[in-house]
């Protein structure tokens, strides 16, 4: 039996309908996205940026939540596939003036939308919009409270095959604040599904979700055993503005001890990779000479971050052609 969350993600054949997080999707699924991302990593090194996949079709970046990199990289991906695309600041307007969430999407809906990418501040808030949408529009999750930030899951694992030739063997260490982080535990279901050998998250205790280890990761608080022979460091930014008390003595005894630099970095593997979903923090998370250095691939992921997010778009929106026509919301 399906886990909920693909029921509402896939078609009955198997098929992206929605993309919401990559808890209890196939392995089978995820290989597809990136093998589909892999087809469009060069569209952007052409003449013309452009393929007519999503020609005629509209996509609403439905923003809840600020954000310039991710809304950016998903307005070129919907550009690229040949869609319009419309912008909403969804916090400074309709329902910053009372109207409900609902209404907005009836509205939306009203438009002829065909896909919408929500970014939004409370967990579980896109899987309620794909409840509720009309069968026939695609819905992506742009990053949801601390639950999920998938396409920037599949980004890093497109990475990291691209670099790494595949997962098998591989360990991954996942470094600073996981308790915050959505995309920590995207990366870990993503990570586990592709077959990784061993996932680790390295942080200080209170910074460590209760349930760590039930994520299906193995927990360090001492940076020089979890970066240990790992072939992939995967920085994370301090998420201040999460922080509702004092978890941390300061930003310079975090540093001290977790922050990445050509010190610490020595305990990987010699040819490990450092990956970081940004924004960078330099001498909070991880050092310039670091996140500048020859093995970071910090930027390499916001160019594949382009192809994996037109790839998600696309079979999404070929899953919303295989919906049961007229279907019921909340299916």
């Amino acid at each position: 039996m399906l886990a909920p969350s693909s029921r509402v993600q896939l078609t009955d054949d198997g098929k992206l309908r929605h993309f919401l997080t990559t808890e209890h999707l196939p392995r089978s699924l995820l290989e597809d996205i990136l093998d589909t991302a892999a087809s469009f990593v060069d569209v952007g090194g052409r003449s013309i940026k452009k393929v007519p996949l999503l020609r005629g079709k509209t996509v609403v970046n439905l923003f809840f939540e600020s954000s310039t990199r991710t809304r950016s990289t998903f307005e070129l991906a919907a550009q690229r596939l040949s869609a319009d695309v419309l912008n909403l600041d969804i916090a400074k307007s309709a329902t910053s003036k009372g109207e409900t969430l609902l209404d907005t999407l009836r509205n939306l809906e009203a438009m002829a939308a065909d896909m919408f990418v929500v970014r939004h501040q409370d967990s579980g808030a896109p899987f309620f919009i794909a409840n509720e949408v009309t069968p026939d529009v695609a819905v992506i999750n742009a990053g949801d409270g601390r639950h999920a930030h998938p396409t920037q899951a599949m980004l890093d694992m497109y990475t990291i095959r691209h670099y790494k030739g595949g997962f098998e063997g591989l360990k991954v260490a996942i470094v600073g604040d996981i308790l915050h982080s959505r995309v920590a535990r995207s990366q870990v279901h993503a990570l586990n599904t592709l077959g990784a050998e061993e996932v680790r998250l390295i942080a200080p205790k209170t910074l460590l979700p209760v349930d760590a280890e039930a994520l299906g990761a193995t927990v360090f608080t001492d940076m020089a055993h979890g970066l240990k022979d790992v072939d992939v460091v995967i920085m994370l930014r301090l998420q201040k503005e999460r922080m509702d008390s004092a978890l941390l003595p300061s930003e310079g005894e975090f540093f001290r001890l977790y922050g990445l630099n050509n010190e610490k970095l020595q305990y990987a593997k010699e040819d490990a990779i450092v990956m970081h979903p940004g924004p960078i923090n330099r001498g909070v998370e991880i050092a310039s000479e670091v996140a500048d250095g020859p093995r970071s691939v910090i930027l390499n992921q916001v160019t594949f971050g382009i192809a994996v997010r037109m790839a998600v778009m696309s079979m999404a929106i070929s899953g919303q052609d295989s919906a049961p026509a007229g279907g019921a919301h909340g299916s």
